[in-house]
Formats: structure tokens, sequence, C-alpha cells
């Protein structure tokens, strides 16, 4: 080979060497720059929308331990939406069956419609392996002690209010037993600003089904009510049954407490809860809307 022809091969090489790692240098520049500006967007903090709305936002959700009754350290789940801003809070009460999934996913629920939602496990001092094992524990012992479920809601409530991103507005809701738990604790906790009874079983049954860890039925307390009450009921259900929902009503309404209630055709107990017989989802999705309109009213 002529030495010109060599040179010329050198050269031919080095440029090719030369524009091929511009070129992956360039792609993988590129490549970054597209990863940088994808997790920009990713990262950017989502629009704010009214409480109430439905607007599916990213959610966090994870179990903490709260302080509860007596500064017991107990298990809650708590939710938020991610992003910027302040929300309301709300305190879920789980129904007899327990800390279980379908009342983790009503508290992420409550999380996606914009509300920071914590769920305090009143029945995580039992120490059994299942939700299920807890009720049956709790059931035997005559249900769950009245002052113990309002240190334990008064804890839910002290745990959210001390979150920075609250905006100082605050709810409760409660299903079944807790549903009773939450009359009870409208009536004798401070610091709630709305209150959600759903089917509160006791409410209005006088000294039926009481037990010493139950000692009261929470209708007596009515005249100490301090934050507006909704309340949502199945026609079909005996405990509460229309008769106890009648006697409800018309203690709030001659106390002039404000109140609103609901009573749903072709259902019973447990309406929300999705893993249940007696689930009814058209019941559920007009509670599921009158408890967004109550909340947005008076939660903001």
């Amino acid at each position: 080979m002529h030495s010109d022809e060599a040179k010329s091969n050198a050269v031919n090489r080095r440029d090719f060497i030369t524009e091929t790692t511009s070129g992956v240098f360039g792609a993988l520049t590129l490549g970054a720059a597209a990863t940088a500006q994808a997790q920009q967007a990713a990262a950017k903090p989502q629009p704010e929308a009214p409480a109430g709305r439905v607007f599916y936002r990213a959610i966090s959700g994870e179990t903490v331990q709260m302080r509860g009754h007596q500064g017991d350290m107990i298990d809650a789940y708590l939710a938020r939406p991610e992003g910027t801003g302040r929300f309301p809070g709300v305190v879920v009460v789980h129904h007899m069956p327990g800390w279980d999934e379908p009342t983790i996913e009503i508290t992420r629920r409550f999380a996606q419609h914009g509300y920071a939602a914590i769920c305090p496990n009143l029945q995580f001092r039992e120490g059994k392996g299942t939700p299920a094992a807890n009720s049956a524990s709790v059931s035997a012992a005559g249900g769950m002690p009245d002052d113990r479920a309002m240190g334990d809601i008064e804890g839910a409530i002290r745990h959210l209010r001390a979150l920075r991103y609250l905006n100082g507005k605050l709810g409760i809701i409660g299903y079944c037993s807790g549903g009773r738990q939450v009359y009870l604790a409208a009536c004798t906790v401070k610091g709630i600003d709305a209150a959600v009874a759903c089917y509160p079983g006791g409410v209005g049954a006088g000294n039926v089904g009481l037990t010493p860890r139950q000692p009261v039925d929470p209708l007596d307390y009515t005249k100490d009510l301090s934050c507006p009450l909704l309340g949502l009921f199945g026609k079909e259900d005996k405990r509460p049954s229309q008769e106890h929902v009648a006697k409800m009503e018309a203690e709030l309404t001659k106390l002039g407490k404000t109140h609103e209630f609901h009573s749903y055709d072709n259902a019973g107990h447990s309406i929300f809860a999705t893993d249940r017989p007696d689930y009814r989802p058209a019941a559920a999705q007009e509670g599921w809307k009158s408890i967004f309109e109550w909340y947005e009213k008076y939660l903001g």
C-alpha cells in the first residue's frame, strides 16, 4: 500500500470513530435530557381540586404509629394526596369486622378526593393475627370499650392536626359500630367540624344491647352534639332499624341540631362494605355523593 493511500485510510477511520463517538454521546445526552424532563414533569405539583370533586390524583399511603387512649401506641393507616397544598382531614372509624382491606380502601378513597385521612386500628390491642380474629375477641369481651374508642379517636384527631398539610378543618366518618362511635365522638370529643354516621348500630336502641364496656345509648348525649351530622341508613337494616332512625331524627330536630339523614331502599346493613353480602352499589354510590357534598360544605 502506498503511503498516501495509508494516510487517507487512517484519516477515514479516525473520522468514522470521531463521528460515531459524537453520535453516541449525543444520543446519550438527548436521552438523559428526556429522562430529566420526564422526572421534572412527574415531580411538578398537581393542580389542586376542591374537596369533594372527583379528581383521581396520585396519593401516598402508609401504616403509621400514633398515640391513642392513655398514650398507647397503636397502628393507623394514613393516606393523603400527593403534591403541594393543604387539605381537610378525615378520621375513618372502621366497622366491627375490623381494620380490614375494604376499610383501608375507603381511607384511600378520601385521599383520592383531596383529603388527608387516617384510620386508627381500634382493635390493635387484641393482638390476634387477622382482623376477623381481633373482631371476634372484641365481641366476646362485650364490644369495644367506649372510653378506649374515644381515646383512640382523640389520638387520631391530634395526629392529623399536627400534620403541616392539614387546612385546619377535620371530619369524622364511621360504619356499623364505627358509626355508633362517630355519633358518640361528635357529642363528647372536641375538634370535629363535621360528622358522618353510617348505619350506627345501637344509637336509638335504648337499653337493648348495652354492656359494661358500652354502658350508654349515644342518643342520650345528643344535646352535646357539637358539629353537623350526616346519617346514612338502609331501610331494611335491623340495627339501626327505621324506628331507631326516627328516634335519632326526632331528638336532633327537637334540640335544633344541624343534620341530614338519608335512608336507602332495598338496602340493609354494611351498604359500603364491598366484600360483604349486604353491599349495595347503587346505595353506596348515592351515599358517597352525599358524603363528599357534606364535607365540601363544612370542611372546604
